[in-house]
């Protein structure tokens, strides 16, 4: 895939995760993952002190920022493997809630929009192989995409429902997952 996929995805993710910010009642803002634990330094562009322990989170530019994405998110997990609109969408899904959670997701709306065409023995586990790539790239992804939104958006609510503290931030993520 291009790099004018990976720049079209960046920017629905930069447009998502926004500037710098270092709420002390965030996890991901401190570089040991939890409230008061390490330093809080943060997170900008969606790169997280709690990820990126030893990175300058307020010094970041945007540039930085794009670097490590495509190093350590579209590279790494393959994403430009996956048609524009489902590679965009999961990794705007995975800065979010994590590759492995985005997958599930993704893998769980393979099943649902394409089971008559074999996409039913997708396996949800976590990894974007070559029968997930394989049935992405397979079924329309005009089908998928909205399949991908509503396994997302269940995702969201089931993390508001186990912890009640996390629902303050239900309406954004749905907005995320439906945009």
């Amino acid at each position: 895939m291009s790099d004018d996929a990976f720049t079209a995805a960046l920017a629905i993710v930069l447009a998502h995760e926004g500037g710098y910010q270092a709420m002390p009642d965030d996890p991901g803002n401190w570089t040991g993952g939890k409230i008061g634990i390490g330093e809080l330094k943060g997170t900008k562009f969606g790169l997280s002190a709690a990820t990126y322990p030893t990175l300058d989170i307020a010094a970041l530019t945007e540039t930085d920022a794009a670097a490590i994405y495509r190093r350590d998110w579209w590279d790494r997990f393959g994403l430009g493997r996956l048609p524009g609109v489902l590679a965009a969408k999961l990794f705007d899904a995975a800065v979010n809630i994590g590759i492995e959670s985005a997958v599930r997701a993704l893998q769980r709306a393979l099943r649902a929009a394409g089971t008559s065409t074999g996409s039913a023995r997708i396996v949800e586990d976590g990894k974007l192989g070559p029968a997930t790539v394989t049935a992405a790239s397979t079924l329309a992804a005009d089908i998928v995409l909205p399949a991908l939104r509503e396994a997302l958006a269940g995702h969201y609510r089931l993390i508001a429902a186990r912890n009640r503290a996390q629902t303050r931030f239900l309406n954004g993520w749905l907005a995320r997952a439906y945009s």
